[in-house]
């Protein structure tokens, strides 16, 4: 398994898609081998997570560095250092490990994972080089309208898209409308090489945690998003003013509501921000945890927030399956026709609001307040949170192995090395 982020990363919550495959595949007969990139190319660590980590998984880091910190000068680095990303050098170091574990192992299946291209620029050179059958997971669209905005980097993507559809033996996509964009652009590609494969939510780190059902009720509701925010895509700026509407209204105080911005990355900007619009006595920027203390964080409050913006309409958060778990009510900032939104009204979810519309934000918070308060708000039911599970998801992975392989032995994931008798 070709993966970039794995623990101790903690930037992206697409660590938990690759832990949790490597965790639960050899209750389908399958023994993982992880390699991922040394924890030197990561922005920002998290030693606890590694505590998540199976002590048999064999994980094999290798080298990769970030043009951005390593070869550049004071941020500044040569585009033509950072391509296919800022971690291209990463393929210097994978290629040649993975081909002494496919000699020392025989593994019968190369699975990488994208949104790093230079995962699956390596899973492409290890197909070509070993024919070993090559599953692509897709955790986010390559080409988009916007993304990558560099010529020279989009045509360099483009390339490696193609060849990664062309040549792998199963595209999978975490999304159904992700999956619709690939088969629109490839419409010479058998649709059956396409499959979807939803994120979901770890039960054994929710068993873990408990509500605190000690806490005495103050009357204050908190409301938390966990997970990184930015300009693009998730700008919670709309929402800060429609915050700021309502206290001026005398509809929300700071002995009302309470808002945690949980780990959203650039927290000085996040600080500015939430000064700027006069609701610091309401909001609070808050570093990092432990991923554990973050579901923990999400059982003790009240409801549960999402940012998803019209560029990521053929995603889902992550945290969306976790929100479910955590059995607790969403308000959600999305485009009402991506597929966020989508998922959200079909779990019977109706606090949706437009990410850049302050005048429908409040609106839509000052309901969602008035019912979680009155204990009226939606949460996800039983067979959803059961159908939600990491462990199934593995399940519909491991079938993707089974059908691409007819004596399944071994499988060479990015960051972890395992091995089948």
């Amino acid at each position: 398994m070709i993966a970039f982020h794995f623990p101790p990363q903690a930037a992206s919550s697409g660590i938990q898609r690759t832990l949790n495959f490597s965790k639960h595949l050899g209750k389908h007969g399958w023994e993982p081998i992880v390699i991922s990139a040394h924890p030197r190319a990561y922005d920002a660590q998290n030693p606890s997570q590694l505590a998540s980590i199976p002590p048999e998984l064999q994980v094999r880091r290798v080298f990769a560095l970030d043009a951005k910190h390593h070869l550049g000068v004071k941020g500044r680095y040569s585009e033509l250092l950072a391509l296919p990303d800022r971690w291209g050098t990463w393929w210097l170091g994978a290629v040649p490990a993975a081909l002494s574990l496919v000699r020392k192992h025989r593994p019968q299946v190369i699975w990488s994972t994208f949104p790093i291209a230079t995962a699956h620029l390596i899973g492409l050179t290890l197909h070509r080089l070993t024919g070993l059958p090559w599953i692509a997971d897709f955790r986010d669209p390559m080409l988009q309208p916007a993304y990558p905005a560099s010529g020279l980097q989009r045509r360099i993507w483009g390339w490696i898209e193609r060849q990664t559809i062309q040549r792998c033996h199963t595209a999978v996509f975490t999304t159904h409308s992700a999956m619709q964009v690939y088969r629109a652009r490839f419409p010479e590609v058998a649709a059956d090489k396409f499959a979807v494969i939803e994120n979901g939510y770890d039960e054994e780190s929710f068993g873990q945690a408990r509500p605190d059902t000690a806490a005495q009720p103050s009357g204050r509701l908190t409301l938390v998003h966990s997970g990184v925010l930015y300009q693009t895509g998730r700008d919670p700026s709309r929402f800060l003013q429609a915050i700021a509407e309502l206290k001026q209204q005398g509809k929300v105080d700071a002995g009302s509501l309470r808002v945690i911005l949980r780990a959203p990355g650039d927290m000085e900007r996040m600080e500015a921000l939430v000064r700027e619009s006069g609701v610091e006595d309401i909001v609070e920027v808050a570093a990092s945890v432990p991923y554990r203390e973050a579901l923990q964080e999400m059982l003790n409050a009240d409801g549960l927030l999402i940012f998803q913006g019209t560029q990521f309409n053929n995603q889902i958060p992550a945290k969306v399956y976790e929100y479910f778990r955590a059995r607790k009510p969403i308000l959600a900032l999305v485009d009402p026709a991506g597929e966020t939104a989508q998922v959200l009204r079909a779990a019977g979810f109706a606090s949706l609001a437009a990410m850049d519309d302050r005048a429908q934000i409040a609106t839509v918070l000052d309901e969602f307040v008035g019912q979680v308060r009155a204990g009226q708000a939606h949460v996800a039911s039983e067979a959803l949170i059961a159908s939600s599970s990491r462990v199934g998801r593995t399940r519909e992975l491991a079938s993707v192995f089974e059908r691409t392989s007819a004596k399944p032995s071994a499988v060479l994931v990015s960051d972890v090395e395992i091995n089948k008798p």
